[in-house]
């Protein structure tokens, strides 16, 4: 249909009124460029991340939630961000559940008889003294569970045998995990005694993945573990006999009530704008199987020397403060970034410019996403351009900011992804093999270079990404 003149420019006046006008934001100058590709080219020369992994690792080790390790953590990273000549060192406490597993004892006694390999879920109540012993109900996925008749339930001990799948950005690892988080308290309701199940993991060893399970007030804590693959599949595979199994299981915990830790902060003052924070950082703690290496000891290490490296540009630091925090207490379910949240939430997007998290391994950085207001996405285009020899490509995903940064993304704060490959992560996420020895070096310094070009240009660049 044609529509007359007037018709048409009302209409284009109509769209040109409705159209949103986007703030002036200042380019980025070549100045800053330049500096992020030096900082880059840096960081691929730069070790600091994994000295600072190695000592982590070899000098306090495994770092359980609330437990002395993860105090002598926060001791070593105090002193750590002193050492470096971090502007400004300070903690923010946290009350935190401490857990600790204290034995765990699995077999099949029926129709064969054979061990199994199984570690207790985190934060997971005890059986009675001497273990449970009952014949297991069997569903391939929490959803068939959730629509299991009760009857098929009670009494006794049910096992999930979901397999996560294997993906690069970790996509399987949602879809699995419900069986970790919410199986206890679906299959307690339902009667049973206790649960087990495939371990949230990709690899075949025979090593059990560990991780938080979830109670709800109202409902019996049940004893949860998970089996490590192999043995998953040798339940199955005795399924197949056709007849019922019998299990036992034997889990002996306790529980200390809270006790208060910290979130470890150490700052880079900014040299125009110190009330604008770019935020980065890690979790502290880790589960107690291994060391914590990959789990989150390298997203510590990588984000230290990050501003580590910035901080020696000295005496031109960025515009805006780079504050790196060490999150508490992450894995029994974020204890420390929801405690920052609380306290910071007021400021997400106002003085909290941007930020964003390591905490998915030691691969290296394959994609950058963010979640910004359009007229600053250049910036993150820029970016991405930098981080290209690399091998970074931008991704259209709206970024999270990750598990604890992501605390603050939710309150408002403007966040970014530097997306790792996680191709094998769940080979060793929450596991004994989570040591240092699955940590390559060269892989740790293109984190550093990536990240350095991320929170230089967002700390130096005077727009707003919000």
């Amino acid at each position: 249909m044609l529509l007359s003149k007037s018709l048409q420019a009302a209409t284009a006046a109509a769209l040109l009124f409705a159209a949103p006008v986007l703030a002036q934001q200042p380019d980025l100058s070549d100045q800053t460029i330049d500096t992020a590709k030096m900082l880059r080219d840096a960081g691929l020369k730069d070790d600091t991340a994994y000295n600072l992994l190695e000592s982590l690792t070899t000098e306090i080790g495994p770092r359980l939630a609330g437990s002395p390790k993860e105090q002598e953590a926060i001791d070593w990273a105090i002193a750590k961000f002193k050492k470096l000549g971090f502007d400004k060192v300070y903690t923010e406490p946290v009350m935190v559940p401490y857990w600790e597993r204290l034995s765990e004892h699995a077999e099949v006694l029926a129709p064969f008889t054979q061990p199994l390999h199984i570690t207790a879920l985190g934060k997971s109540v005890g059986t009675p003294e001497g273990g449970v012993t009952a014949e297991i109900a069997h569903f391939k996925t929490f959803e068939d569970l959730q629509k299991a008749d009760a009857s098929d339930v009670k009494g006794k001990i049910v096992f999930i045998s979901n397999r996560m799948e294997r993906h690069i950005d970790g996509a399987g690892y949602g879809p699995a995990v419900r069986a970790r988080g919410a199986g206890a308290v679906e299959a307690s309701k339902k009667g049973a005694l206790a649960i087990v199940i495939r371990s949230i993991g990709t690899d075949s060893h025979r090593l059990p993945h560990t991780g938080g399970v979830n109670y709800v007030e109202g409902v019996k804590p049940i004893a949860a573990a998970a089996l490590s693959n192999p043995d998953a599949d040798l339940m199955e595979r005795i399924l197949t006999r056709g007849k019922p199994i019998t299990l036992k299981l034997d889990i002996q915990v306790k529980h200390h009530g809270d006790v208060e830790m910290a979130n470890v902060i150490g700052e880079i003052t900014g040299r125009e704008q110190p009330e604008d924070i770019v935020l980065i950082g890690g979790h502290l703690d880790s589960w107690d199987l291994g060391t914590g290496a990959v789990d989150d000891g390298a997203g510590v290490a990588i984000t230290m020397a990050t501003a580590d490296l910035i901080k020696r540009l000295a005496p031109q630091r960025p515009r805006k403060t780079i504050r790196v925090v060490l999150f508490a207490a992450e894995e029994i379910g974020l204890v420390g970034a929801r405690q920052y949240a609380k306290v910071h939430g007021d400021d997400a997007g106002k003085h909290h410019q941007i930020g964003a998290e390591s905490d998915f391994g030691a691969g290296p950085i394959w994609a950058l996403a963010s979640n910004v207001n359009r007229d600053s996405a250049f910036v993150v285009d820029k970016m991405a351009q930098l981080m290209r020899p690399l091998g970074v490509l931008r991704h259209e995903r709206k970024s999270s900011g990750g598990p604890d940064v992501g605390q603050m993304g939710r309150a408002g704060m403007p966040t970014l992804d530097l997306m790792q490959d996680g191709t094998d992560y769940f080979d060793l996420h929450h596991t004994a093999d989570d040591t240092l020895d699955k940590v390559k070096p060269e892989n740790m310094r293109k984190n550093v270079a990536a990240w350095a070009v991320f929170t230089y240009i967002a700390a130096e660049w005077p727009g707003e990404f919000k």
